[in-house]
């Protein structure tokens, strides 16, 4: 059982931080005028940011799985 943890987790962990860093880096909205338009507590609203937001949890919580599947192959 723990074989299969690791070889699932393993694998998953390093996509999911590399994807993560790739998403920091690349997705990450360029400062413009453009999000001066939206009040503070909507910038979620703004298109660009949106999708950066909703790339960058998805990927760190897919990097906290793999952390807690690999730890429970640990105890296993």
């Amino acid at each position: 059982m723990d074989v299969l943890l690791y070889i699932i987790a393993g694998p998953l962990f390093l996509v999911s931080i590399a994807a993560h860093i790739l998403v920091r880096i690349r997705m990450k909205p360029k400062y413009d005028g453009d999000l001066d338009d939206y009040y503070y507590e909507f910038e979620d609203q703004h298109p660009e940011y949106a999708k950066y937001t909703k790339w960058s949890n998805l990927t760190f919580a897919a990097a906290t799985v793999a952390v807690l599947l690999l730890l429970l192959a640990l105890i296993l």
